[in-house]
């Protein structure tokens, strides 16, 4: 399970929507308990490097900044966001391929339809297992 403040929801959302047309970017720093729950304490807006609606790339700088700052709070970074432009908040064989980390969360913001819509998961050994994502007080 991810847990995100309705904060961190807007701000992915609001990431992805004026990154479009291009695929929007970030990483998500907090904690992770033992049963694999994470609590995500920042949300980090990041450059796609790639310039691209297919794919993204977080820019290094951003990432270096993101990690800096999350050990400086007591976090670590444990999830990644991307929008998908055009299709479902599901990952592609693209996305699974390049996923870095797998204790990391991997969050999609879909722009496909009106509204948007976030979803997350774990990718581990290319196998993908969705996860059930949790904003206190948004409804």
């Amino acid at each position: 399970m991810l847990v995100l403040e309705p904060e961190h929801h807007t701000a992915m959302v609001a990431h992805a929507l004026r990154g479009f047309p291009l695929e929007a970017c970030g990483l998500l720093a907090g904690e992770e308990d033992p049963d694999g729950v994470g609590t995500v304490r920042r949300f980090y807006p990041c450059e796609n490097a790639a310039a691209s609606g297919k794919l993204y790339t977080v820019a290094p700088r951003d990432h270096l900044r993101a990690d800096r700052d999350a050990e400086s709070n007591g976090w670590q970074i444990i999830g990644v966001v991307h929008s998908h432009t055009h299709t479902d908040a599901y990952p592609s064989s693209t996305d699974v391929a390049e996923a870095p980390d797998p204790a990391w969360h991997y969050v999609i913001v879909s722009l496909r339809d009106e509204e948007p819509s976030v979803r997350s998961y774990r990718i581990v050994d290319e196998m993908i297992t969705e996860e059930a994502v949790e904003v206190p007080g948004l409804t």
